[in-house]
């Protein structure tokens, strides 16, 4: 159970993280203090993306809110959320959010469109983080703004809570996990069809183009739909079955945004492991039964006799094949937070639809560092942003810093933090110490809320959202949960 391991917020010195690691057998670098700019810090050095220069090593993570209207355009939180990015500090902004190519790709209603109807709303969510950022830091002149490029595939819910799933392949397990008849194949995107969500793909990154932003990344994690494509073995035809059909779809969109969109830049954010869907439980999570499906063919990033281990050698090979295609950074994630959210957001209290964490969330941190520290040593000249650092909590600085100056990854992202702390950067690099109170606890109330309908932020930290009525729906959903 949770009480099991202990809390991050409860160590109030390096030395009992350190203790820590080793009770546990991992290795991170943990540095001693927190430094400045003004001190050298290593998260304060500039570096180039595709000839850009960026002007620290601090990245946002894309997050969907879940409050757009629902023509797609920006609500007054959806603003606030983009205007906390700006005032952030960082100077890498890997995609505000996941911005559906085409309504059906909403992960919920109200989810941002990248589609042309969206124009205004897209410009004045770059228009508000802009502003923000130069009024708190003078110049926007180092500041990298992307837009994150998506259809949900498996995890559609554009019209109400209902899934309305469109999946790459059958999965057996996820089928049943989430009640897709295995036989259903009108859920099954045909080729045809994907011909057209390709051109979708392109006229997206064309309009964010337009509208300023100098990047898309190309959304290709968590389970959603490019993700679940790269584990295509058992599709027909062109996207699926071998290593060049499964990531046709992925590089055929790059290509043609590259061929089509000159001058704009590309990025892929990845999963680039993934382990079996975990049982929902109120008890410890458990994968649910593969051992019938073994050699283990529906997975990407994992070892076939054993899914529960990551096996490397095919992300490597797609790294180096975006790479080759012209894509400026890679953005190193892991699984999904639908079906194993342990392994992809480590936390101390799980989500609504989640399970108790079935290891410390120290090992789930240390296995993201290190898988991308193996991707980002394999391809030192290509930028890559890390993942999963949040847990670190008071110590995510001294971890971050660390692995920088190590080279064991070129940037630090950060999603949930930014959310319950939004200057955390600018923090780190101008006082050297962090505001304990602002501190993300990873309570995953920023995904219980949304599994609920609600928008998406920190309800027990940002006084935002403890001021509106979904603090108090969210409490009683999260008292019920208790009581069952």
């Amino acid at each position: 159970m949770a009480e099991s391991y202990p809390k991050i917020a409860q160590f109030k010195r390096v030395e009992t993280l350190r203790a820590r690691l080793q009770e546990l057998s991992l290795e991170l670098p943990v540095d001693d203090r927190i430094l400045t700019a003004e001190q050298g810090s290593p998260l304060a050095e500039p570096i180039s993306i595709g000839g850009f220069r960026v002007g620290n090593r601090w990245c946002i993570h894309p997050m969907e809110g879940w409050d757009a209207n629902r023509d797609g355009s920006p609500s007054p939180h959806t603003l606030r959320r983009w205007r906390n990015f700006g005032l952030s500090g960082a100077k890498l902004i890997w995609g505000g959010e996941a911005a559906a190519v085409q309504p059906d790709g909403r992960a919920n209603p109200n989810q941002t469109l990248a589609t042309p109807d969206n124009r205004g709303g897209l410009a004045a969510l770059r228009d508000e983080l802009i502003a923000a950022h130069c009024q708190q830091f003078a110049t926007a002149d180092d500041l990298l703004i992307g837009l994150q490029l998506t259809h949900s595939g498996r995890f559609c819910r554009p019209n109400s809570k209902q899934l309305e799933p469109r999946i790459a392949y059958h999965h057996p397990l996820l089928d049943a996990k989430f009640g897709i008849g295995p036989e259903d194949d009108s859920v099954v995107w045909n080729d045809g069809d994907l011909e057209r969500l390709i051109d979708a793909y392109v006229a997206a990154a064309g309009l964010a183009h337009e509208i300023g932003f100098q990047f898309v990344d190309v959304k290709a994690c968590h389970g959603y739909l490019l993700h679940e494509f790269l584990s295509a073995r058992v599709r027909p035809g062109r996207f699926g079955g071998d290593f060049d059909g499964r990531t046709r779809i992925l590089r055929t969109i790059i290509a043609r945004i590259r061929n089509e969109c000159p001058g704009l830049m590309v990025g892929v954010r990845i999963s680039i492991f993934d382990v079996p869907p975990f049982k929902t439980s109120r008890e410890v999570g458990q994968p649910m039964d593969y051992f019938d499906l073994l050699p283990y063919r529906y997975g990407f990033g994992c070892c076939e006799d054993n899914p529960l281990e990551p096996d490397l050698t095919e992300p490597l090979q797609l790294i180096a094949a975006l790479r080759d295609l012209g894509v400026v950074a890679v953005n190193v994630s892991c699984g999904s937070p639908y079906y194993n959210p342990h392994i992809q957001r480590p936390a101390i209290f799980p989500p609504s639809d989640g399970y108790q964490p079935p290891e410390d969330p120290l090992v789930g941190v240390a296995r993201q560092i290190h898988a991308a520290r193996t991707c980002q040593q394999a391809f030192p000249g290509l930028p890559m942003v890390g993942t999963g650092y949040t847990y670190l909590q008071d110590f995510l600085p001294h971890v971050a810093q660390a692995a920088v100056r190590a080279g064991w990854i070129d940037l630090v992202g950060i999603g949930r933090m930014v959310l319950a702390y939004p200057d955390f950067p600018a923090d780190v690099l101008q006082r050297g110490q962090l505001q304990r109170k602002k501190i993300c606890r990873t309570f995953s109330d920023c995904t219980t809320g949304p599994r609920s309908g609600l928008v998406s932020g920190c309800y027990p930290l940002d006084d935002y959202y403890k001021q509106l009525p979904d603090a108090q729906t969210l409490k009683s959903i999260k008292q019920a949960i208790k009581t069952e």
